[in-house]
């Protein structure tokens, strides 16, 4: 910009912030800076657009327009040109407004009179607040130097509204993080919480946008900078990390840091009349647009490394830390955008609750959190730019919903909701210590999954017969780099411990898909769940799988030991691994060590292929664990994290069912045990159907343990296999009705709801 636009620009930002530092309502302060911004703009309009609501632009500042059209006139998101800056998060500068693609006419306005038309979008790190435009009679499009003068303004806006120097009379100009808000994400982990607030990283709010000397913020500015840039290198230098994949991961991250072009845009920031905390602020928000349309997916992933930097970088200039002085409640439910597993392992069951913007059904923080029973919604979208510490909050991790300062009536059914849970969990307290046995006489055994040390007293609170699935990932996720053999012996010997002579089934290494090592260098790939992951990660890179098989090996000291390799493909993966597996151990042996006194080596089934695998492949296994979660999706070709189809597709479909048959009947005809595990297997009918079409194991959460086996000993298979067979017979596409039908007949009069 030259010099005779950086004054102007300066100058605007000046009288700017003389307006808000006086003493005035929220609507005279509105009406105060439009008129200040045409002036400057040299503009006949200059006119402000908030939302009322999430779907709705109303107008609320004109300077040019009909007055009267203040507070009237309204727009849905993506309807005119103002609609389209605000659904599109871009600029809109155009010469011939009437002439351009979305126009749309609004007679009370009397904006036909004006053919130049730049519309800015008000917003804070993602979170739409509005629309600035200004708009004149002579037919021209803006320069680049006005419409970044015009960026800046929009910017300072955002940070003012946040702060509320706009509230006033009306729902557009409503007092910010007030209202009763409903958040509708996906499902993490099932369970209901009510609670307060807790950020994980408490919001960094930016009270001086605005600054006179640049010489000075510039010099706080590189000072900062540099303060980050040492606690970067010495936190890279001390993590000690070897492979390669793992340094050039945290190397792009110092590289971010070091980068004199995210220096330079920044002070360009300040030079533009922005104080340095504006101007970090500024650049990220540029910064995220950059990276979300960038087409290499490695390189929209470096954007949570730059929004991590500038987090620090702005808490550095504020002086406002993660520790706030806030005292965290006494019934706390997490809000964050995402978390690792080391953070939230170190909150623990402290928490009620945890909603995240970000995550995934399989994801690290999902894992841990069913480890720790906690509920957990995930996709929350824009709850950390609205949460604030101490609200009240309620979580249905039931149904994906979360109720934000929620309305007495919805307070009142959800304390109902929590009330009925409790009074069914204890009545399956009282089952902990019976057999999962039908009317018939069919005895189903019933293990847990789990994943950290934390999973395993609910062994004996549940009644599980057993681990049937250790993950034994999350070890390999919650630390910097790879850990160590021994560490790795002693945690899985303490498993073992815990269990108390009960069988734990250990599964090997599963990452990839949206499990992410912080270490490891991800991959390009466009559809990560069907790509390098889990045995393919272990065959292609050995060395971490050897020492992860020693550790296991080591851990069981003279027990017997049960392992399984997940998403094996073809029989040539589980032969390699297995071969993995008998080399190890014979190379204990020849150490001298204290061998296992017996090895199962089994194999998860979660690819339809190896449902038509050679019958070699059942002949060797010693065992087979049917991988629900993942072998749905591919059987329907349905993402589970896909919220528009993963719903679409019922487990207890015709298809799927015959598909699970043909499995039971091929480990029958070979005699190797098979088992459910998954998400399907914790819910009572399709648990149910499951056994009544030949499976006598299942593996769940915990939690989930007790409804299945009280469902079980009220039923006999026969009668729920009749009515299976007669919803194939009569051409159904799924059975769940035709049995929901039968065990109506069957339990009526017995206590306890389906």
């Amino acid at each position: 910009m030259p010099t005779g636009s950086e004054s102007e620009s300066r100058k605007l930002l000046k009288r700017l912030r003389e307006t808000l530092a006086e003493e005035s309502e929220g609507q005279e302060r509105l009406d105060h800076i439009t008129s200040i911004i045409a002036e400057c703009m040299a503009t006949e309009v200059c006119s402000i657009y908030l939302f009322r609501d999430a779907e709705t632009l109303e107008l609320c500042a004109t300077e040019g327009l009909q007055r009267e059209a203040v507070h009237q006139t309204r727009m849905r998101l993506g309807e005119g040109l103002v609609g389209r800056v605000a659904r599109m998060g871009q600029n809109i500068n155009t010469a011939d407004a009437p002439a351009t693609r979305g126009f749309r006419y609004m007679p009370e306005t009397g904006e036909e009179r004006y053919s130049s038309f730049l519309g800015i979008p008000i917003s804070r790190l993602g979170e739409r607040l509005g629309v600035l435009v200004v708009q004149s009679k002579i037919a021209r499009t803006f320069t680049d130097d006005e419409v970044y003068a015009l960026e800046v303004v929009a910017m300072v806006l955002a940070e003012m509204t946040e702060l509320g120097a706009f509230t006033g009379e009306g729902a557009a100009l409503s007092a910010r993080h007030q209202h009763p808000a409903l958040f509708r994400g996906l499902v993490g982990q099932e369970g209901t919480a009510r609670g307060h607030v807790w950020l994980h990283e408490p919001r960094v709010v930016v009270t001086n946008p605005i600054a006179e000397d640049p010489d000075s913020e510039k010099e706080r500015l590189e000072e900062a900078v540099k303060q980050l840039q040492v606690s970067v290198d010495d936190m890279l230098d001390g993590a000690g990390i070897a492979d390669k994949d793992q340094r050039d991961v945290l190397e792009t991250y110092r590289m971010f840091a070091h980068s004199r072009g995210w220096l330079r845009r920044m002070e360009e920031n300040i030079d533009r009349g922005l104080s340095a905390e504006a101007a970090v602020e500024k650049e990220q928000s540029a910064a995220r647009t950059r990276l979300q349309s960038a087409p290499d997916l490695y390189i929209r992933e470096r954007m949570h490394d730059l929004d991590d930097l500038s987090r620090r970088l702005l808490r550095i200039l504020t002086g406002q830390g993660k520790e706030t002085g806030a005292e965290m409640p006494g019934d706390p439910i997490l809000v964050a955008r995402d978390i690792g597993p080391g953070d939230l392992l170190d909150y623990g069951r402290s928490l009620r609750g945890i909603v995240l913007e970000g995550g995934s059904v399989g994801s690290h923080a999902a894992i841990v959190a069913r480890a720790l029973a906690i509920p957990l919604v995930i996709h929350a979208r824009a709850i950390t730019t609205e949460a604030l510490n101490g609200d009240q909050i309620l979580v249905d991790g039931e149904q994906g919903i979360v109720h934000l300062r929620p309305e007495d009536n919805i307070i009142s059914a959800f304390n109902d909701k929590i009330a009925m849970q409790a009074k069914a969990q204890e009545r399956y307290a009282d089952l902990r210590d019976q057999p999962a046995r039908t009317l018939d006489g069919t005895t189903i055994a019933l293990t847990m999954n789990a994943g950290l040390m934390a999973d395993l007293p609910s062994l004996e609170g549940s009644g599980a017969e057993g681990v049937g699935l250790f993950r034994t990932e999350l070890q390999f996720l919650a630390n910097r780099n790879v850990p160590k053999r021994g560490h790795l012996a002693q945690l899985y010997g303490r498993v073992m411990d815990a269990a108390k002579g009960k069988p734990v089934v250990f599964r090997t290494l599963d990452i990839g898909s949206d499990k992410v090592l912080p270490y490891m260098k991800r991959p390009e790939e466009p559809n990560p769940a069907l790509g390098w992951r889990a045995i393919r990660v272990g065959l292609d890179r050995p060395g971490v799988m050897r020492m992860q098989l020693q550790a296991l090996i080591r851990a069981a000291n003279g027990r017997p030991l049960h392992v399984m390799f997940p998403f094996i493909a073809q029989l040539d993966e589980y032969r390699t691994a297995r071969a993995l597996l008998e080399d190890e151990i014979e190379r204990e042996r020849r150490l001298g060590r204290v061998l296992p006194e017996s090895v199962k080596i089994g194999s998860m089934l979660e690819t339809p292929s190896m449902a038509f695998a050679p019958s070699a492949f059942f002949r060797e296994t010693d065992f087979i664990s049917i991988g629900g979660n993942d072998l749905k999706q591919f059987f329907f070709a349905a993402d589970r994290e896909n919220e528009q189809v993963r719903m679409r597709y019922d487990t207890l479909n015709v298809s799927f069912l015959n598909m699970l048959q043909m499995i039971v009947n091929r480990c029958a005809e070979t005699e190797t045990p098979v088992s459910f595990c998954g998400e399907d297997a914790g819910r009572p009918i399709e648990a149910l159907c499951m056994c009544a079409i030949g499976l006598r194991a299942l593996s769940m959460r915990p939690a989930s343990i007790g409804p299945v086996k009280h469902l079980l000993r009220r039923v006999d298979l026969a009668g729920v296999r009749a009515a299976i067979d007669e919803a194939r017979d009569s051409g159904q596409q799924s059975v769940r009705e035709t049995v929901k039908a039968h065990l109506q007949e069957q339990l009526a009069g017995q206590t306890g709801a389906v």
